[in-house]
């Protein structure tokens, strides 16, 4: 039974690799959430996104094959990016891009559609050619793709009606921001999910304002 043994050590090693990675992960989500909702100042918040891009892509080197780590070395250029707003902005946000769909291509659903929300919301708030590699159409398609992995995903409810908003569609944003900001905050993602709830509520007062002149 020398093999079952042998089974159950690389089992439990395999699963011990993936508490660690997604450990690490986690710390990354938290710095992200704070210098994205909480750090001030520009000088600093590129300083801290810097490093936070060193940290996560330390994790992808660390878990080659892995979609998640991928993703969120993704994010982390664009917190920096985000930050930035400058020519160099565009060159991270390529960057990121590349990496998404790289981690598409391993795990399609992995994170519950976060893949395809970002692709989406990139294709919807970058500038379109010549300047930049914005594209509705695709946003649509990739918004509409994470719902389809999850439709009752905060992120996915969320980035969807963002961009049902900046289209003009507020009306019709609406029940995805609503049904977005009923999803109740994680334990250990308090910083991020509550981040995100206030970036939710902004949308929907938007969107609201938005139905009501329309119904006038």
């Amino acid at each position: 039974m020398k093999w079952l043994s042998f089974i159950i050590g690389l089992f439990l090693a395999n699963s011990a690799v993936a508490a660690d990675m997604a450990s690490a992960l986690l710390k990354v989500e938290d710095r992200w959430a704070e210098i994205r909702y909480e750090m001030k100042g520009s000088r600093d918040k590129i300083a801290a996104g810097r490093e936070l891009v060193r940290e996560a892509a330390a994790i992808e080197a660390a878990n080659p094959g892995k979609a998640e780590p991928l993703v969120w070395h993704a994010l982390a250029l664009l917190i920096e990016a985000e930050v930035r707003s400058d020519i160099s902005a565009l060159g991270l946000a390529k960057d990121a891009r590349r990496l998404l769909e790289q981690a598409e291509d391993i795990a399609p659903t992995a994170l519950d559609g976060m893949i395809q929300t970002s692709l989406g919301m990139m294709y919807y708030e970058m500038p379109g050619w010549p300047i930049g590699f914005g594209d509705k159409r695709k946003a649509a398609q990739y918004l509409t793709r994470a719902l389809e992995i999850d439709a009752t995903g905060k992120d996915n409810n969320y980035f969807y009606g963002d961009y049902l908003v900046m289209t003009g569609k507020g009306s019709e944003a609406v029940p995805y921001l609503e049904r977005a900001l009923q999803v109740p905050v994680r334990p250990g993602h308090e910083r991020a999910d509550t981040g995100r709830k206030a970036d939710i509520q902004e949308s929907l007062d938007k969107a609201r304002l938005a139905s009501s002149r329309k119904a006038r």
